[in-house]
């Protein structure tokens, strides 16, 4: 205790921590001093008894991808018999049952395409934004695999996206932002490097962005926290990261061999992470990950978000982790948990008074 001693009190004083900090935290804090710190930091940023939510549906719109991942159980590659592209009518139908469901937002991801171009991009946004819909989109990996693809310079190919209807970009194909993690896990993804450039060239166009972090693969307690540095770094630098969001990688039908971090694993890097990003807002808890029992325990160790009810979800289900949550639930799980329940928009407004 007498290494944390110090540690806490420059919590407890609204001071920043760092690495080595960090680190000690991780490795030496007991589980409930260091849910209680964070927790300490989420009503310090978020004093009012709420915890937010979002109506959304994850629309992955093909899972056609060449960049082979050994962490992804939802790819495939084109010439595969499961492999698909959703046709207009399919998109229609999805966008629909959300705006029924009272959805306010459609998260939308694909793969690394090989055929599709800029020009199908814009014209799968503006068949969307017709429905008067946020899209939440793509990835950084995406991103800069499109600007790659068609020789164009990023603020460009982000510039028409965004004309064409694209509203906030999510934090997906993070993984854990250190090369040498990244070359075993995922060779043809974009670098460190490439991944913060997508999200600082996305800032600086006045689009926020959430960050995530895929953890309990291959890497280390290091590279977590170097992970985390490097998020935090650009934070001070662009200020626009609404969230971030911790989440443990799911083995199952993948090609790393490894045990599935435990809940007590997720719960002490959840509570780090909200005490390393003292300058992002939000913390997310998984409960697509770690299920509503956990996401309720989360919100004690520094989580004041649920995420999204997710209408529809595959990536995390090819892994075979099926959990749901509908709204009634989520609002109930809030509730127990000794929060009030409030809907929000992919900038963390009330849906009742976002315009």
């Amino acid at each position: 205790m007498n290494r944390l001693s110090p540690i806490i009190e420059k919590i407890d004083t609204a001071r920043r921590i760092g690495r080595r900090e960090a680190r000690i935290l991780l490795a030496d804090a007991p589980l409930l001093t260091l849910g209680g710190l964070a927790n300490r930091i989420r009503r310090r940023l978020h004093p009012e008894p709420g915890v937010t939510y979002i109506v959304d549906r994850n629309i992955n719109f093909s899972n056609i991808c060449v960049t082979g991942c050994r962490f992804c159980a939802f790819y495939r590659p084109p010439d595969h018999p499961e492999a698909y592209r959703l046709n207009d009518a399919d998109l229609a139908q999805k966008i629909e049952e959300t705006l029924d469901l009272g959805g306010t937002q459609i998260l939308l991801q694909g793969g690394m395409h090989p055929d599709m171009v800029l020009a199908d991009y814009e014209s799968l946004l503006r068949s969307i934004k017709a429905f008067d819909i946020h899209i939440h989109g793509f990835s950084p990996p995406e991103i800069h695999y499109l600007a790659a693809k068609e020789n164009l310079p990023l603020p460009v190919v982000i510039e028409r996206l965004k004309s064409a209807g694209l509203g906030s970009i999510p934090g997906g194909g993070a993984e854990i932002l250190v090369d040498r993690i990244r070359r075993q896990i995922s060779p043809r993804k974009c670098t460190t490097a490439q991944w913060l450039d997508v999200m600082r060239t996305a800032h600086k166009s006045g689009l926020r962005t959430t960050a995530t972090m895929m953890f309990g693969h291959v890497e280390t307690v290091e590279d977590r926290i170097d992970h985390l540095m490097k998020i935090r770094d650009l934070q001070d630098e662009t200020g626009g990261f609404t969230a971030f969001i911790p989440w443990t990688f799911q083995p199952h039908n993948t090609q790393i061999d490894v045990s599935p971090a435990t809940s007590c694993e997720y719960l002490r890097m959840l509570a780090v992470s909200r005490i390393v990003l003292d300058n992002i807002p939000n913390i997310q808890a998984s409960w697509v990950t770690q299920g509503a029992k956990i996401a309720q325990v989360a919100l004690s160790f520094g989580a004041n978000d649920l995420g999204s009810t997710m209408i529809e979800e595959n990536v995390v289900a090819a892994a075979g982790i099926h959990f749901r949550l509908p709204k009634d639930e989520m609002i109930r799980l809030i509730e127990d948990a000794g929060y009030m329940a409030q809907q929000r928009d992919c900038f963390y407004r009330p849906v009742d008074s976002a315009s």
